[in-house]
């Protein structure tokens, strides 16, 4: 059994054990009645009592009942109420995490268990989305295999699930993409991989023509219409680009300020096995 199950079935036991030893004693000297009204008086205590301390009440309870289901174990990295962190221990009052900022965070049980909680550590393979705006005069198809080929290189990015380059919506300057890619979150760090990848499909993007306007500044005009400035001469005709090159792999590491694209988790499960906890306990799980 668990110690926080150990605990409960023993101050149970012995509570039970107390009251039925105390009632066969008044019995035996005579005072039934007496008893009959201790017993009564004692309900009526844990009664007021449980109100009293209602919320003492329901985080020893939630205490139970994630001591016995699980939901996480001590070193998990989970989103609990808002609050992501590494789980540090979990007691009959609180379950402490470790932020990734390093800070400790301390939930009530009764919060812990009424919550939805997201348990990044039970899967290692992660999902990550970004979106890329391309110009309205561009190929959308040749974007999307320009920036599929560039996710499909890259070391760090699984094979299965495949990784998609979808159109999500028409901007007012631009066709949005999105990309998705999955990756194992034991080796690599998501927004570390994700700046890489953004990096190189940029680049990808301006070897082969692919505009990437802005859609707050950015005006396009057809190809092949002319424009004038006031008071200028005619422009000429911008000439049709031609169908881009097939693309060539390239640097498909990330950069020194990309921090080697590698998970931060050990050294965060290693900085929580070196912080201060925050109060004395007996640990649940």
């Amino acid at each position: 059994l668990k110690p926080l199950l150990r605990d409960v079935a023993a101050r149970l036991l012995s509570i039970l054990v107390f009251l039925v030893g105390f009632y066969l004693v008044l019995q035996l000297v005579g005072l039934s009645g007496l008893a009959a009204t201790i017993l009564g008086g004692t309900g009526l205590a844990g009664l007021v009592a449980g109100f009293a301390f209602r919320d003492v009440l329901e985080n020893y309870l939630s205490s139970i009942l994630i001591s016995t289901r699980n939901p996480f174990r001590i070193g998990d990295l989970v989103d609990i109420a808002g609050h992501t962190g590494i789980v540090l221990r979990v007691t009959t009052r609180g379950t402490v995490l470790m932020s990734q900022d390093g800070n400790h965070v301390q939930i009530p049980n009764a919060t812990v268990y009424k919550s939805i909680i997201l348990n990044f550590t039970a899967n290692p393979n992660r999902r990550e989305v970004f979106e890329v705006g391309i110009g309205f005069d561009n190929e959308v198809s040749i974007a999307q295999e320009l920036a599929l080929a560039v996710l499909n290189r890259h070391a760090a990015v699984l094979k299965e699930p495949e990784a998609l380059v979808l159109v999500d919506r028409l901007g007012s300057a631009t066709v949005n993409l999105k990309l998705y890619f999955w990756y194992d979150g034991t080796i690599y760090n998501g927004l570390k991989l994700r700046s890489a990848l953004i990096r190189q499909i940029k680049g990808a993007f301006e070897s082969h023509g692919i505009s990437m306007p802005d859609e707050n500044r950015e005006i396009l005009f057809p190809e092949g219409v002319p424009v004038r400035m006031l008071d200028g001469p005619l422009a000429p005709e911008t000439p049709v680009p031609a169908a881009p090159a097939p693309v060539v792999a390239g640097d498909t590491a990330g950069s020194e300020a990309e921090g080697g694209l590698v998970s931060e988790d050990p050294q965060l499960q290693a900085q929580a096995r070196k912080a201060r906890l925050p109060e004395e306990g007996a640990e649940l799980l």
